[in-house]
């Protein structure tokens, strides 16, 4: 079932993605060569903590760490420890933030030091990709224009998006109806309306869409061993437009 929220609920989960975004920027800062990921989600806890939220990962389906951090092949659900990251890793790292009962979630991708140029072209593409699927997050359009604006776009620059992990509606669950695939057929799925908020995550592979999960049993790692990049934010779609909340 799609929960639509009210105009009040919107603006505490704006408020709790205000408090995430603020987040999200401390940590991007402190992200470097040298530090472990172990050290970026302490950082993320204490960050989070600070705000006035609660780290909205730690435990969730048992799940070990405050912050995802997942680096190079890793696509998603990197589990923080003593890796230490050094130059031309590339990072991506998923946070979740509670507050007042509602969820906030937002991901990005970023690269240490000087990277060759399709990497970087695979982050920007995945961070474009993203917001070409916020602009069809539209009233009346269905849910997977959103999708086949992602796919068609990372397809086109010869990259491929992530199959097995999607995006998804959000409020006072973390994961709620509906599911946000990056890729689909367009003018299908759900027709939107206002109230819904989903958080829309492109993860994009530099080959092949296909994942393994490690032994750990979280984390999701491109089947050829090839580079992955994640963006991600919670979008309100209102009457007039979509709404980023986590910006």
């Amino acid at each position: 079932m799609i929960f639509l929220k009210t105009k009040e609920e919107i603006e505490l989960m704006r408020v709790a993605g205000q408090k995430l975004a603020k987040v999200v920027r401390r940590v991007e800062k402190e992200v470097r060569p040298g530090i472990t990921t172990a050290e970026i989600d302490d950082l993320a806890r204490d960050l989070i903590e600070k705000t006035g939220g609660y780290p909205a990962f730690k435990g969730y389906r048992g799940f070990p760490s405050h912050a995802c951090v997942s680096v190079n092949e890793e696509i998603v659900h990197g589990i923080p420890g003593d890796r230490l990251l050094k130059d031309k890793d590339i990072v991506s790292i998923d946070l979740g933030l509670k507050y007042e009962g509602y969820f906030a979630d937002s991901a990005f991708t970023m690269a240490l030091g000087k990277v060759n140029g399709r990497i970087k072209k695979l982050i920007d593409v995945t961070k474009k990709a993203l917001y070409l699927g916020i602009n069809k997050a539209r009233v009346d359009n269905c849910l997977f224009d959103i999708s086949y604006s992602i796919q068609n776009f990372v397809e086109a620059n010869g990259f491929s998006v992530v199959r097995d992990f999607v995006g998804h509606g959000i409020g006072k669950k973390m994961h709620e109806d509906p599911e946000v695939p990056n890729f689909g057929k367009a003018h299908t799925g759900p027709v939107l309306q206002a109230g819904m908020v989903i958080a829309i995550e492109p993860m994009v592979n530099m080959g092949t869409w296909e994942v393994d999960i490690l032994d750990n049993g979280w984390t999701a790692v491109t089947k050829d061993g090839k580079p992955s990049a994640h963006f991600e934010h919670t979008v309100a779609i209102t009457e007039k437009g979509p709404q980023i909340l986590t910006q």
